[in-house]
């Protein structure tokens, strides 16, 4: 479908009424959408996940727009996969990272021009296969070291808003690890890690860089070992990342090792807790990945390279 040919200026706005615990300004964001001469459909987010029945008239539209947190717009993304038809990551959840990826402003009248401008950016998504489940990310899955801390941060984000990660990875003092065997490209390699995450985006919070060389772009994605080691050398990767955001160097981090491939099959030694794109799964490895080249278009003012860490 080309989303070109929809009636001009019209926006289905989908939102999570839990994310960011429900403070965001969406109504102000609504009315300057309305004062650039759009009209907006508003669907809450379906209880149980299935889009299909909110997206069955994506036609009629000429954008979607998500409200929520990272896990709402990443289900969206996936859900218009190669629909042509552009998605704004309206940041209404905690740390709404892929929205800061995006460079997307958090005012609602400067978001609703970075809608009216519609320029957009055709990025890479992943695809996650766990257990016979398939599921999208945009941003990142990971197993071990990273769910953990999303898992024990959840319970903290009421109260401290993104803080909580940060409490979240302070309390890992010894962070557990296992052996992890990665296949990918015909190779199998074996190798002693706390965390293995497959990347498409490569920014934290504040835009701070997770490692070198992430690119949504590129038609791959980016495999990043995190080595056994201590809250410390966490502390040493946050530093890394806020030298490379001051255009000092790029990140430099000792204990991440990296890869780049369009498809991996992790597994480990003992079950590691899943999470992608903030999203606590249930699940345990092992778990596929692979890439999506151009799946999506989300609306940023940002060019592409300036995407990439």
């Amino acid at each position: 479908m080309n989303a070109q040919n929809t009636p001009p200026k019209r926006a289905l706005l989908i939102f999570n009424p839990k994310s960011g615990n429900g403070q965001s300004p969406l109504p102000r964001f609504i009315a300057a959408l309305g004062d650039l001469g759009w009209q907006v459909d508003a669907e809450e987010l379906p209880k149980e996940g299935d889009l299909e029945q909110v997206l069955g008239q994506l036609e009629r539209y000429r954008a979607v727009i998500a409200a929520g947190g990272d896990g709402t717009v990443s289900s969206l993304a996936y859900a218009l996969k190669y629909s042509g038809v552009p998605l704004m990551a309206y940041p209404a959840g905690t740390a709404n990272l892929i929205a800061q990826n995006l460079d997307l402003p958090d005012n609602p009248e400067a978001l609703a021009k970075v809608v009216d401008d519609f320029h957009t950016v055709e990025l890479d998504l992943g695809e996650l296969t766990v257990e016979d489940q398939v599921r999208g990310f945009t941003m990142l899955a990971g197993a071990g070291a990273d769910a953990t801390m999303i898992s024990e941060s959840e319970k903290l984000k009421e109260k401290l808003g993104v803080m909580a990660y940060v409490v979240s990875a302070m309390k890992q003092f010894q962070p557990k690890f296992t052996t992890f065997t990665l296949e990918y490209d015909g190779q199998v390699k074996e190798i002693e890690a706390m965390a293995v995450m497959v990347a498409n985006l490569g920014m934290a919070n504040f835009r701070l860089p997770i490692a070198s060389g992430v690119s949504p772009t590129d038609g791959k994605l980016t495999v990043l070992i995190l080595k056994p080691g201590s809250v410390f050398d966490l502390l040493g990767n946050v530093l890394e990342s806020v030298k490379a955001r001051l255009g000092l160097g790029d990140v430099a981090n000792h204990n991440i090792e990296s890869f780049h491939t369009e498809a991996v099959v992790v597994k480990s030694a003992e079950p590691f807790p899943l999470q992608f794109d903030g999203e606590i799964r249930k699940e345990n490895t092992p778990f596929s990945a692979r890439v999506l080249p151009g799946a999506v278009k989300f609306l940023t003012q940002e060019a592409p390279k300036k995407l990439d860490t």
